[in-house]
């Protein structure tokens, strides 16, 4: 919620950020979206709904921000569309504290989830209506930015906190767009924006190198990815472990780029041996593997990844990879990709696109 009352500053959720005392049964939506379970999350606002349990109208906002973010999920987006459609203007009056102060007693600002002014700009996206939702993500950034003025002017600390990760949020999210369409000037003049308020953040100035990379500026990108490093003092939101990764990450990617794969997968080992959990690492040392002509290894391991990690190292991206591994390396790719496929079918989330075994 957006509640512009001192108990709001409590919150720190980026995306979904109800007030757990006020919603009915809200663990009980949390701890499905945190399995996936995205299918049982539709199945229980039916329910709800229909046994007339959302008795508050911010009950009512919420269960709709997790129907349509499950929908959403679930890539059925004409339907995450019509969830976004029952609802009037976000900042009508209706959906403010205030207006009920029998319900909500000494409560003011809006009720809306952030989440649901993000869906309100990503699903036009989805649906093929590309410059509708561009807009909407600026307008929503403005929203932010004013959002971060007023509780700087209230010394409302820990909010301005909350806010500014969705700013990041919200940020990421246009240049995850604009890079999709190479149009890498926006992107640079967006992070430099962000990097302008917190100038030693090392984990902005890191995807500052990252687009530097993808226009070509290679000196630029090891300047910042230097930086970054800095003296190795200063980790920013991350920790210890964290931002030494991400320090030898942005090492074997400069090495990455200079086809010197040797070297990238002895950072994506230190990765690795540090972090368990390190998926970027994983993947990476295997596509260094693959290069170096070695798809015994780079298949053993991306299997070792998600045998080990299976909750976070069972994406797309790495499925994607190790499947193209085993079309290259064997003959009957066929029948292992349907032993894999078999095995992502039990553990996976509801979300998870199964079509990205090739099958």
């Amino acid at each position: 919620m957006e509640s512009d009352s001192p108990r709001s500053e409590t919150q720190t959720d980026p995306l979904i950020n109800p007030l757990d005392e006020l919603c009915h049964d809200l663990h009980s939506l949390q701890d499905l979206a945190n399995r996936g379970a995205w299918r049982s999350i539709i199945d229980k606002v039916a329910r709800a709904r229909a046994l007339s349990l959302l008795q508050k109208p911010h009950d009512h906002l919420t269960y709709l921000a997790f129907n349509a973010l499950a929908f959403t999920k679930l890539r059925r987006f004409n339907e995450a569309s019509s969830e976004l459609d029952s609802v009037e203007d976000l900042d009508s009056s209706h959906y403010r504290y205030e207006t009920y102060p029998k319900v909500y007693p000494n409560r003011v600002g809006s009720m809306v989830p952030f989440s649901l002014r993000w869906l309100h700009a990503l699903i036009p996206i989805k649906l093929g209506q590309r410059q509708q939702g561009i807009d909407r993500l600026y307008n929503l950034l403005d929203f932010v930015r004013e959002k971060i003025r007023i509780k700087e002017d209230d010394n409302l600390s820990a909010s301005v906190r909350v806010w500014r990760k969705r700013e990041v949020f919200v940020v990421n999210c246009i240049i995850g767009h604009h890079l999709s369409h190479k149009e890498f000037g926006v992107c640079l003049s967006l992070i430099k924006t962000l990097i302008s308020r917190d100038p030693e953040d090392p984990f902005l100035i890191s995807q500052l190198g990252y687009i530097q990379l993808q226009t070509g500026d290679l000196e630029g990108a090891k300047d910042s990815f230097l930086k970054a490093e800095g003296d190795g003092k200063n980790h920013g939101s991350l920790s210890e472990v964290e931002f030494k990764n991400l320090a030898n990450r942005n090492k074997a990617l400069i090495y990455m780029v200079g086809k010197d794969y040797v070297s990238a997968v002895r950072e994506y080992d230190v990765c690795i041996e540090r972090d368990h959990s390190d998926i970027v690492a994983f993947n990476n040392k295997a596509l260094c593997l693959m290069y170096l002509r070695d798809l015994s290894d780079s298949i053993k391991v991306l299997e070792n990844a998600l045998e080990r990690v299976p909750t976070v190292a069972l994406n797309e991206t790495i499925v994607v990879n190790l499947c193209s591994m085993y079309e290259l390396a064997y003959v009957n790719h066929s029948d292992i990709k349907r032993t894999l496929s078999s095995w992502i079918a039990r553990v996976a989330p509801d979300d998870f696109d199964s079509t990205c075994t090739r099958t």
